[in-house]
């Protein structure tokens, strides 16, 4: 990994016993390796808010116009992830990372796959959509998004 710095604030909506240290690390390592993939040399920042299917139905209501539960919202502060450094007195803002931990669990079982896993998968793909990578544009964009969430969520230690 290359020496940028990182500051992620998290956030929640109730409280999770299971956010703990070794679960934020795992986000970290997440958003890490996603912008090591990118190549992204600035220094970032994102938020991560954890929150149940409740609260993050009413998000997708009320931004996508979408009234049921998803697993992750993002929220780019650029458009097609074009950054301007100029504006930045310290680094990148990149946005905000919105995870239903409750959609994960029920996703992970579904899946058979790690709760934790789920969450690092969750924050991969809301991380590339930060960076200005939209599945939803076109079925070569989707796949394209779908190889790098694929190799950078084999790299994460869990």
């Amino acid at each position: 990994m290359s020496k940028r710095s990182l500051m992620i604030h998290f956030y929640k909506t109730k409280d999770f016993p299971e956010i703990d240290y070794y679960f934020k690390s795992i986000v970290r390592q997440a958003v890490l390796k996603t912008l090591d993939e990118e190549k992204f040399r600035y220094d970032a920042e994102v938020s991560v808010t954890f929150c149940d299917n409740e609260y993050i139905r009413k998000l997708n209501k009320k931004y996508r116009g979408i009234d049921k539960a998803t697993d992750v919202l993002s929220f780019p502060l650029y458009d097609n992830g074009e950054f301007d450094m100029g504006e930045c007195i310290s680094g990148a803002v990149l946005g905000d990372i919105v995870i239903s931990l409750e959609r994960a669990k029920e996703q992970a079982a579904e899946i058979g796959n790690p709760y934790i896993g789920e969450v690092a998968f969750l924050t991969v793909h809301s991380m590339l959509h930060l960076l200005g990578y939209d599945h939803e544009r076109s079925e070569q964009d989707e796949e394209l998004q779908c190889r790098k969430q694929k190799k950078i969520k084999e790299s994460i230690v869990l």
